[in-house]
This record gives structure tokens, sequence and C-alpha cells, in this order.
């Protein structure tokens, strides 16, 4: 495996250089940190993040504070009061920049240390939706674009508060409060890189969750879909693929029980295609019991999305009851 030299700047450190830096040593497992300011030192490395006035990924260059500098993402196109309008991209920090050139290596490498396997198509998937929900939030604050969480609430802030500060500095030399800033960086990278791999895991997860959920067994004339496994995030799918389905059954996280659920009329609302029975809204145990005649019936929230059974029968009889209710 090939030893890289990664380098960036000394001193204080922002989310943008820590993440560039924690993308790149996921990429390049085995390299040397090189934390400094010296033109020279940085000359040397194989890649540069945050400081050394260029950007090339061609050359390992990632950027953003030199002059003339305009690099962003691509415009797009948002549905307005008055029509379709352009809005320009986010611009890139450091962390745009190394993302937008080794974000689908990163992804894969991930996948294929963690036993999965992605095409291409769905590593893109996942390095874009990455850019859209996590990075382009660090480049926004980074160049002060924005301030998407204030207070200390935001990752770019947490992650701040990790530099050192100068009551723990008190005493130490230039030496010594290098070594300290350095060990600060790298824990910064570690709780950086634990977000990001977690955040893929579930992303990776919910692709595989919709070739589950596509293939899963439908039930009482296709209206119910029996996922054999909770948990999994299925709504997405149903309601863009299959608008026969009113309601989703599976087991619940405990095992206890079986859980029906209602499908909404699109991802987040709290309209469905159809509610579980008004006459139960409630209601739980015997009481739920004497009006389905169900016997193990265990609840239904007084909303009317979700309700269960301890039996997979009971909670198919559930089903079958609240689709012959009148509409």
């Amino acid at each position: 495996m090939t030893h890289t030299t990664i380098a960036t700047h000394s001193g204080t450190f922002h989310a943008d250089d820590v993440f560039g830096v924690g993308v790149l040593m996921g990429v390049f497992p085995s390299h040397t940190l090189l934390r400094t300011r010296n033109k020279d030192l940085i000359a040397t490395a194989d890649f540069v993040v945050d400081v050394g006035g260029i950007w090339d990924a061609a050359t390992g260059r990632f950027d953003h504070h030199q002059r003339g500098f305009t690099g962003a993402r691509p415009a797009r196109q948002v549905d307005g009061d008055t029509g379709p309008t352009t809005v320009p991209g986010v611009g890139y920090a450091s962390a745009g920049l190394v993302w937008s050139a080794f974000g689908a290596t990163y992804v894969a490498a991930w996948a294929s240390t963690h036993g999965h396997t992605l095409d291409a198509h769905a590593v893109a998937d996942v390095a874009n939706s990455l850019d859209h929900s996590l990075v382009q939030y660090l480049d926004i604050v980074d160049t002060g674009q924005g301030d998407v969480a204030p207070g200390i609430f935001g990752l770019s802030a947490l992650i701040a508060q990790i530099n050192t500060h100068w009551l723990e500095e008190q005493g130490l030399d230039l030496e010594g409060k290098a070594k300290l800033l350095e060990t600060r960086f790298r824990e910064a990278v570690a709780i950086t890189r634990k977000f990001l791999d977690h955040a893929i895991s579930k992303k990776v997860a919910q692709i595989r969750a919709m070739d589950i959920v596509r293939q899963a067994p439908r039930l009482l004339g296709g209206k119910l879909l029996h996922l054999r496994e909770g948990g999994m995030p299925w709504t997405r799918v149903v309601v863009d693929e299959m608008p026969e389905v009113m309601f989703v059954i599976y087991p619940d996280s405990d095992g206890n029980q079986y859980q029906i659920k209602t499908v909404p009329v699109e991802p987040g609302s709290f309209d469905t295609r159809m509610d579980l029975p008004a006459s139960w809204a409630g209601l739980r145990d015997q009481e739920l019991a004497a009006v389905t005649g169900v016997e193990d019936s265990v609840f239904c929230h007084l909303n009317l999305f979700i309700g269960g059974a301890r039996s997979f029968e009971g909670a198919l009889k559930l089903a079958e009851l609240a689709l012959a209710e009148p509409v």
C-alpha cells in the first residue's frame, strides 16, 4: 500500500480541515500527518488540505483561501412562487473539495471493509447524499455563508471546542503547544470520522432495505406489506412504488409483538392513505380485544397510525378488520 503524506496547517483547526484530512486518512490508511505552515514542507506532501493556496485535485491540493477562488457545487433548480428559479450551488471549503474528489472512494472503502457490496451507482448515491446532508454545511460555516446551527450544537462548533485554550497552554513551550494541538486534532478527526462512518452505515442500510422491501410479500389482496424484519426504513419505497399498500406489518424491536403501521401519503406527512378504525383509538389489551375479537391485541395508538398484537396471526387479523372498515 502506498504511503502518503497528508499536510494541513498548524495551529487552531476547524471542521473543514479536520473532515478533509479525516477522509484522506480513511482512503490512504498508510500515511504521515504533517501539520505545518512551512511552504517547503507543504510542497513535498502528497496531499495538502486547507493551506497552500492551490485547488488542484489532480495533484492533491485542496485549499480555498486563495484570491479569485470561486469553487462551488453546481447550481440547482428550485420551485419558487413565480416558477423555477436557479439557485447558486454552495461554495466549497476544504471539506467539500476533498469530498468531491475522494468521497466516493471513501464510501467504497468503508463498504468493502464492512462486507457490503455496492455498485458504482449506489456508491455515488451515498456520497452525494452525504454531501447534501453533511459536508456542504461544514463548508457553509467555514466560509461564512451562514450559521446553520447557532450556539455550539452544530458539528462545526463542536469540533471547534476541541481546540486548546490559553489556560491549557500555560507553561508549555511552542513544541509542547504544537504537540497538544496535534493530539486534539487527531481526536477531532476520530470523532468526525465516527459520525461520518455511522452516516454512511445508515445510508447503506437504507439502500439495502429498499430491495428487501420491494421483494417483501404482499398479503390481503396486495394491501398489506409483510416485512419479516422490524426497524428497516420502508416509507419511501412504499409511498413511491406501492400505491395499493395501505398497511405494513412487521415484528417490533423486542420481538414481543407484531405491529401494523399505516402508510403516509408522503414521507413525513401525518396524513395517511388509510387510518386504523376510529373505534380502536387509544385502546389496549382486553379493551381492544373486546372491540376487535383478536384475543392477543396489544394496543392501538390514539391517533390511529399504529397498532399491534402479540402474534403475527393476531396482527394479520387486525389488518384484515381495518381494511374491511367503511372508508
